[in-house]
C-alpha cells in the first residue's frame, strides 16, 4: 500500500492485488458494504494519518480506479466538516464516521514506469512479439511511461507481458488524465513498434 498527497484534502493510495488478497478481498468487493471493506479503508486512513498527517471525518469521497495488472488506485477527498462561529465542530462518537461516497471504474490500460530510456528500449523490444497495437509513450516526474490500451491476449501471453514489463519497470499508480495533462509525450502512437524501429 502506498498513499501520497495530491492536495490539501485529497490523497492517493495505491493498493497492489496482494494487499487485497491478504486481505482476503476480491476486486468486486471494493465497492460493496462488507466490513472488510471498512477495515481496508480504516488501515487506509491510519496510514494516510501517520504518513501525512491526512485526517478524515465526516464526508469523504471515494474514487477507485481498476488497474487490469497493477491492482487499484483509490484517489480519497475528504469533505468540508460543518463549523460554527468558524470553529470546527468536533461533536463525533467515539468511533469515527465516515459518509463514503465510492465510484468505481474500471481501466483497461496497462501502465508501467521506467527509471531510464533504455529500460523501456529493452523492455518494448522484448514484447514487442506479443502486441498488435503499440500504446503511447510519456515522460513524467523524472520516468519514461508505457501506456498499452486495448490488449487482447490470451491469459498465458497477458501474463508474460506482464511478467517482462516489471523485469524492467514498475506498475504506477499515475493515471492516464494524469499523464495527458501534466506529461511530455515521447510517442504518440504505435510506441512499441516506434521505438523498435527506431532504438536497437
Amino acid at each position: 500500500m502506498r498513499v501520497e498527497r495530491l492536495g490539501q484534502d485529497k490523497i492517493r493510495i495505491f493498493l497492489t492485488f496482494d494487499d487485497l488478497s491478504e486481505r482476503g478481498i476480491e476486486k468486486e468487493d471494493m465497492w460493496r458494504d462488507i466490513p472488510k471493506v471498512h477495515e481496508l479503508f480504516n488501515d487506509m486512513m491510519e496510514q494516510a494519518y501517520h504518513e501525512l498527517g491526512f485526517e478524515v471525518s465526516g464526508p469523504v469521497a471515494v474514487e477507485v480506479f481498476a488497474l487490469p495488472a497493477q491492482g487499484m488506485v483509490v484517489i480519497v477527498t475528504r469533505g468540508k466538516t460543518g463549523s460554527k462561529d468558524g470553529k470546527e465542530e468536533e461533536e463525533y462518537d467515539d468511533e469515527e464516521v465516515y459518509e463514503l461516497e465510492v465510484t468505481l471504474e474500471e481501466s483497461d490500460l496497462i501502465i508501467y514506469a521506467f527509471r531510464d530510456f533504455e529500460h523501456m528500449v529493452e523492455a518494448a523490444h522484448r514484447i514487442n512479439a506479443l502486441l498488435t497495437n503499440g500504446g503511447s509513450a510519456y515522460f513524467y516526474q523524472g520516468k519514461y511511461h508505457l501506456v498499452l490500451e486495448e490488449v487482447e491476449l490470451d491469459q498465458e501471453r497477458y501474463h508474460k507481458l506482464i511478467a517482462i514489463l516489471s523485469e524492467y519497470g514498475e506498475a504506477t499508480p499515475t493515471t492516464i488524465y494524469v499523464l495527458e495533462e501534466y506529461g511530455k509525450v515521447v510517442v504518440e502512437d504505435d510506441a512499441v513498434k516506434e521505438i523498435c524501429r527506431h532504438f536497437k
